[in-house]
């Protein structure tokens, strides 16, 4: 995984002569640099992780059955080979793992890469690196040991389908429940109304009704209607004819034609003005509307589905919206929740963005580092899943290769996630049940590590884990933060 060039001369030269000799590698079990005591060698062509180590000039020195597997490559072939040209990862050239150990002496662990088997398929790995040294301590080489995560993306490619419906990704039991409603909505063709905050996926549940109803084979026509004034969407919905005003020069179709047979769906439907909820009104009730211009009524086989951010509910008690056209449009509605209200579904939502962006990008980006994840975790996203989209783009500006990490992410997410930073008016019992997750996150939930930073006994820890329910991130449940 790295030149050919040595990086340490002095140890390259007082490597002479110790070809068999018995050699650690750090932090404490034994290779030989070329040829492996009988045992070491079973032991290391027995386990299911690929183990290779190279001299000082990057030369492989030994290559285990795993790696054999993984690789698609003998072990006669690898070994005497730069690194490079057998590992094949796209690390190799740019941001060699096993070099920045070897220049460093850190040890990396379990860092995610991909490389190029023997039949040229792309494979997910994840990669530890230490280095290598003789009786003395004189460093010899390196090592690295890699397991195979192709097991890993199938489940995961699993997890998406079962959790997705369309468009939309979700393991939320709050959306579980939307999803399993909106089959039985879809074989209808009642009017929906669908609320949410912006940036909640309101034109993706739409989307999804439409697919999932006999009217999929027609068009799914969306309009803004907080985006145009009064004048230009009623045109816009109804259509006019020539000369209906100063610039009608020919006939336009509207929406609700271009939607015949389909569905119409309008979003910010509570930005309507009371004038225009009038014409509305008539065209569910009726099923027909007039062009502008026109005298001629036009019958509407057309499913609508309207979508809004406010409440509409007390808009009618305020007279600021119909109460017949609510009722009307009021037939089924679903609340989408917040994503603040949803946060197992942002580690899916993420690996669904960050795959999306490798495509349309061109790029290899891995996912998000495990600090990075930590921040978004801890975000409360007022801007809902559009904010965490625009995250992940923010980040691939970024972010050339390799996992996405807390400086490729917006200066507001990186603010507000500094130490300490705990939410204000958090009762005493919430701010210790914050303390102990984010301690727990930082040392990887080794219990150990964190009752030792905490200054408390582990039994101690773990009643409080119990009682508070805490989970770590990949268990789906980091979201109980706050009672």
């Amino acid at each position: 995984m790295g030149k050919t060039t040595s990086r340490n001369p002095k140890a390259k030269s007082e490597l002479a002569g110790k070809g068999h000799r018995l050699h650690s590698l750090e932090p404490g079990f034994a290779l030989a640099q070329s040829i492996l005591p009988p045992q070491t060698a079973i032991i290391l062509n027995s386990i299911a992780d690929g183990v290779f180590t190279v001299d000082l000039n990057w030369r492989i020195t030994f290559f285990n059955r795993a790696a054999e597997e993984i690789t698609g490559i003998p072990a006669a072939e690898a070994l005497g080979r730069p690194c490079c040209e057998v590992f094949r990862a796209n690390v190799c050239e740019t941001a060699c793992i096993l070099n920045r150990t070897l220049e460093t002496g850190k040890q990396v662990v379990c860092q995610p890469i991909a490389i190029l088997r023997a039949d040229g398929k792309e494979i997910p790995i994840t990669v530890s690196t230490a280095l290598l040294k003789d009786e003395q301590g004189e460093i010899i080489g390196g090592v690295e040991t890699f397991r195979d995560l192709s097991l890993v993306e199938d489940l995961r490619r699993e997890i998406h389908r079962q959790y997705r419906l369309g468009d939309i990704i979700s393991k939320s039991p709050l959306m579980q429940k939307i999803f399993a409603l909106l089959p039985d909505i879809a074989h209808t063709d009642c009017t929906v109304l669908i609320q949410g905050e912006s940036g909640t996926g309101k034109e993706l549940v739409a989307r999804a009704l439409h697919n999932l109803s006999r009217r999929a084979r027609g068009p799914f026509v969306a309009v803004n209607c907080g985006a145009l004034p009064d004048t230009l969407l009623e045109s816009e919905l109804f259509g006019h004819t020539a000369g209906a005003f100063t610039d009608a020069k020919r006939d336009r179709r509207g929406r609700f034609a271009m939607a015949e047979g389909g569905t119409l769906f309008l979003d910010e439907f509570g930005d309507v003005s009371p004038a225009l909820q009038v014409r509305l009104l008539r065209v569910l009730e009726e099923r027909a509307y007039m062009p502008l211009g026109s005298s001629k009524s036009v019958k509407a086989d057309v499913r609508i589905i309207t979508a809004t951010h406010k409440d509409l509910a007390r808009l009618v008690e305020e007279g600021a919206f119909r109460k017949d056209l609510y009722y009307r449009i009021n037939v089924v509605k679903l609340t989408l929740p917040r994503l603040a209200e949803r946060k197992e579904d942002i580690p899916l939502l993420a690996e669904h963005f960050i795959e999306r962006f490798n495509k349309l990008q061109n790029k290899k980006v891995l996912g998000l580092s495990y600090d990075s994840l930590a921040i978004f975790m801890r975000h409360d996203w007022p801007g809902n899943i559009r904010e965490l989209e625009n995250a992940i783009e923010h980040a691939f500006i970024l972010c050339p290769q390799g996992q996405i990490q807390p400086d490729h992410l917006p200066d507001h997410l990186r603010r507000d996630s500094q130490p300490g930073a705990l939410p204000e008016n958090l009762s005493l019992k919430e701010q210790e049940k914050r303390v102990l997750w984010e301690a727990l996150e930082r040392n990887g939930w080794r219990r150990l590590a964190t009752a030792r930073e905490l200054g408390i006994d582990k039994n101690t820890l773990r009643r409080k884990i119990k009682r508070f329910g805490l989970v770590p991130i990949d268990a789906g449940r980091p979201t109980n933060l706050v009672s």
